[in-house]
């Protein structure tokens, strides 16, 4: 199974802009308690879409430069890419219907 991507800087422009797949990229953080919410949803997804989408997390404490590359003032922020390309964005606790809403 292919679980969540825990993503560096280092490894966006591959496993994200490189990606075949439409890629969910969750901005979190371990204090933030939406984040915690969140996370088990993202994880569902990321399961229940195994081969469908890629499911990526950034911790914006261990990567800020790519918090500020996005623009993350707020989290959770969820970013959709498809074909390399900024698709959607939602900030805050949303649903699961929310999501694939943004990726379907």
């Amino acid at each position: 199974m292919m679980a969540e991507i825990n993503l560096t800087t280092d490894q966006f422009e591959q496993e994200v802009l490189q990606s075949d797949l439409p890629v969910l990229v969750d901005f979190w953080a371990t204090w933030c308690g939406p984040c915690r919410m969140l996370a088990p949803v993202v994880e569902e997804l990321a399961d229940e879409y195994d081969g469908k989408i890629k499911v990526c997390k950034v911790n914006v404490d261990e990567e800020e430069n790519l918090a500020i590359r996005f623009g993350i003032s707020s989290i959770p922020t969820l970013l959709v890419f498809k074909n390399g390309q900024l698709a959607d964005t939602s900030t805050g606790f949303v649903t699961k219907e929310q999501i694939e809403a943004m990726l379907f």
